[in-house]
């Protein structure tokens, strides 16, 4: 039973993983198949961060430099997930999601044979085109796939793909710079990014449009009344297209101050080594993916902004402690859980609620806009951030750029409607 047809938005299991029992074939191709881009996603997002002190050392750049090839990147992808999102509206969401798929791998090898700091940049900057368009298409194909009752737990397990690829790419930087030279080492892990490219097969061979989307694609291209993309700038789609917008910026701000600049925290101002280092992380990371799963499951339970409620209030409670308080490093290892937690749970709502906010025929331009303009802006956070510790620590700048997107995200999500359990349907 597809969500189109669903008369009921609520289900007798509410258990986290309650939703897989019951999903139908189509469901579950879709869900692994945008859990395995999700997570090859973040790994090629986090190869940069994790390799930014080689980049630094090797090409002589300094922090605020390093930090605008972050910001390139996500300003890129805010273009990206905009015109993607407003492709997928137009010709489908598994077709779009494909083409952005094959982009990102491509650049991500590019950066691999990068011959200087200004090459990078260019690479990075066309990577995060693919890169927010993925994220777009993944999102929406997701949430109109999934029944209503499982959609917040579907989506949101989907998002917990970041923390393993992110782990993926701990673990890629720990096994490559022990075995080999730091120069070479940066550079096969570009390589490893290109592996999403694989995971088109099995989308091309096993996944379909969703019903919803394919009637109102068909219905258009029938009448002729084909979607603006200015449209969701129009009368009371606007307040929404603000408002969510200001809870995209929060919520990817403070998560970009955090997870950006956290490997350079480790190694500088706690002078750990790059391998020494890895068990913080890897503390921050299995706390991002207990964060996103407990935030999925909250999402259903309890509603989209009430999760952005709660982890907003928790990541600022704990971005506080981790970076003002003068802790030992074993106390910053275990405050390395609950950092993650907090600081990555509430994008298990995200999706959902993006989908949920806006009618089928502007569902990928207003959720490609929204999420992508939250990037976009929140991508400054790694340059300003890198530009600020240059008079002042650097735990000072993330704690300062975080607190400022966390009162953001929190305040723009409480002038939003719940919109949990809303059943969609197919529209012209």
């Amino acid at each position: 039973m597809s969500s189109t047809t669903n008369a009921a938005a609520t289900a007798a299991d509410t258990s986290l993983t309650g939703f897989y029992r019951d999903m139908t074939l189509p469901e579950r191709r879709t869900f692994w198949a945008c859990a395995t881009g999700w997570a090859l996603d973040g790994m090629d997002f986090m190869i940069y961060p994790l390799v930014i002190g080689t980049i630094i050392k090797l090409w002589n750049v300094d922090a605020g430099a390093a930090g605008l090839a972050g910001t390139v990147t996500l300003l890129a992808s805010a273009l990206g997930g905009w015109g993607a999102g407003y492709l997928a509206d137009r010709i489908g969401r598994v077709r779009t999601l494909q083409f952005t798929i094959l982009w990102f791998s491509f650049f991500s090898l590019l950066c691999a044979f990068a011959q200087n700091f200004e090459q990078l940049l260019i690479c990075r900057a066309l990577l995060g085109i693919g890169f927010g368009g993925e994220w777009a298409a993944g999102a929406v194909l997701m949430g109109e796939t999934i029944r209503a009752q499982y959609r917040g737990r579907a989506v949101g397990s989907v998002q917990s793909g970041w923390a393993i690829g992110w782990g993926a790419a701990v673990l890629a930087q720990a096994a490559l710079f022990s075995l080999l030279p730091a120069e070479e080492a940066w550079r096969w892990m570009f390589g490893i990014g290109a592996l999403p490219a694989l995971l088109v097969l099995y989308l091309r061979s096993y996944v379909k449009e969703p019903e919803v989307s394919a009637q109102t694609i068909k219905r258009g291209q029938t009448s002729g009344d084909r979607p603006s993309i200015l449209e969701i700038f129009r009368g009371p789609i606007l307040k929404v297209t603000i408002l969510a917008s200001l809870v995209a910026t929060g919520c990817q701000g403070g998560y970009y101050a955090i997870t950006f600049w956290v490997p350079r925290f480790l190694t500088t101002e706690r002078h750990l080594s790059i391998v020494s280092s890895t068990g913080y992380l890897a503390a921050l990371i299995v706390g991002s993916f207990a964060g996103y799963l407990v935030g999925a499951w909250f999402s259903d339970r309890f509603g989209r902004r009430s999760l952005f409620l709660v982890f907003s209030l928790g990541a600022m409670a704990v971005v506080l402690a981790y970076t003002q308080l003068p802790l030992s490093n074993e106390i910053l290892w275990v405050l390395g859980f609950p950092l993650g937690f907090f600081a990555s749970g509430y994008f298990s709502g995200m999706g959902a609620f993006l989908t949920e906010l806006y009618p089928t025929r502007l569902r990928g331009s207003g959720q490609g806009f929204c999420y992508n303009f939250g990037r976009g802006i929140g991508a400054l956070f790694p340059f300003l951030v890198g530009y600020l510790s240059q008079t002042t620590s650097l735990a000072n700048a993330i704690c300062i750029f975080a607190m400022v997107a966390y009162v953001v995200f929190f305040l723009a999500a409480y002038g939003l409607p719940e919109t949990r359990g809303k059943v969609l349907h197919a529209d012209a």
